[in-house]
């Protein structure tokens, strides 16, 4: 990427494009790049035509593909099947439309929701296609999963340089607190945050015991951009802490107890269900291209997100 460079953020409002835009126009700065972050308000990528005035309009020779429509286990049970068409047409359209504008290179984002429900620990990159997603969410995750399938199909039939990044769970700043269609963190940090106010026990859903592996929105956001400039695979490839670094549920609600510094009492609502135990990623291939990259410890991370939403209560998602 020595040109001239002109970078397309799709849903780059949201919690991993803030990210970037942080990191990209902050400690990785460079004159050659220039960012354009798109939200919904540029158009709704499900539409050909919106798709092509986007790219009209910001005439990208890059592209990191964050655009989807994502909800909670509720919302992806009762519509799997919207899940499935939206994501699929907003995939096409950006990924199409990439190819005959001539962008240079695209970095789509998927889940690690993709990886079949039955399967062996750790996952890696070459389990993508080998059973099918959980049923809760099957709708979502085929679409995400022929995301791969697209950018293998556009290497070899015309030489594109599209590929993809799967993250772990992600939490940081502008990340979607809301207590029903949130993800784990966030929720925590709304739920402390709301007792430590009106003086109520913090209560924790499950017993604590499931472990996930948490990468903080600005380590990805220094990965991605990584992956964009130098990442040479059409493969997918894993941003994960090491499964070292993977953490109870129990062990990531007392970080945020510590950095709330919430004093009332915790209680754990066993009644409420688990979920998943384990979902383990290894990152053995993200490690074999930077061995050295140096993660947020996870306790400075949670910190960090805990102090933004409390700075930021009225105005962030939830």
């Amino acid at each position: 990427m020595g040109d001239q460079c002109v970078i397309l953020v799709t849903g780059g409002t949201g919690l991993v494009g803030q990210a970037i835009k942080t990191i990209a126009e902050g400690e990785e700065n460079r004159p050659n790049e220039q960012w354009y972050f798109a939200s919904s308000k540029d158009g709704d990528l499900s539409v050909r035509e919106d798709t092509e005035k986007l790219f009209a309009k910001v005439k990208p020779t890059h592209v990191i593909h964050l655009a989807a429509m994502v909800g909670g286990l509720f919302r992806n049970l009762k519509y799997n099947l919207d899940f499935y068409r939206i994501n699929t047409l907003i995939n096409d359209n950006v990924l199409n439309v990439s190819y005959k504008t001539g962008v240079k290179k695209v970095v789509s984002c998927l889940s690690t929701c993709i990886f079949p429900d039955k399967t062996t620990y750790p996952i890696d990159e070459t389990m993508v296609h080998n059973g099918p997603p959980h049923d809760s969410n099957f709708g979502y995750s085929y679409s995400k999963r022929m995301i791969d399938v697209l950018n293998r199909a556009y290497n070899k039939q015309h030489g594109c340089q599209f590929t993809s990044v799967v993250p772990t769970n992600v939490y940081g700043a502008h990340d979607n607190f809301n207590l029903e269609d949130g993800h784990v963190l966030p929720g925590l940090i709304h739920k402390i945050y709301t007792a430590k106010k009106n003086n109520t026990p913090f209560t924790v859903w499950g017993t604590g015991s499931p472990r996930r592996q948490f990468i903080y929105s600005l380590d990805l956001a220094r990965l991605m951009i990584w992956v964009l400039r130098e990442y040479p695979e059409i493969d997918p490839i894993i941003l994960s802490v090491g499964e070292e670094d993977e953490v109870s549920i129990k062990e990531a609600a007392e970080a945020v107890v510590e950095a709330m510094d919430f004093k009332g009492e915790v209680k754990y609502d066993t009644t409420k269900s688990d979920g998943q135990f384990k979902k383990t990623a290894s990152n053995a291939k993200l490690r074999k291209y930077r061995p050295d990259f140096k993660f947020t410890p996870f306790k400075q991370a949670v910190k960090e997100s805990c102090d933004w939403f409390v700075a930021n209560y009225e105005t962030a998602r939830k």
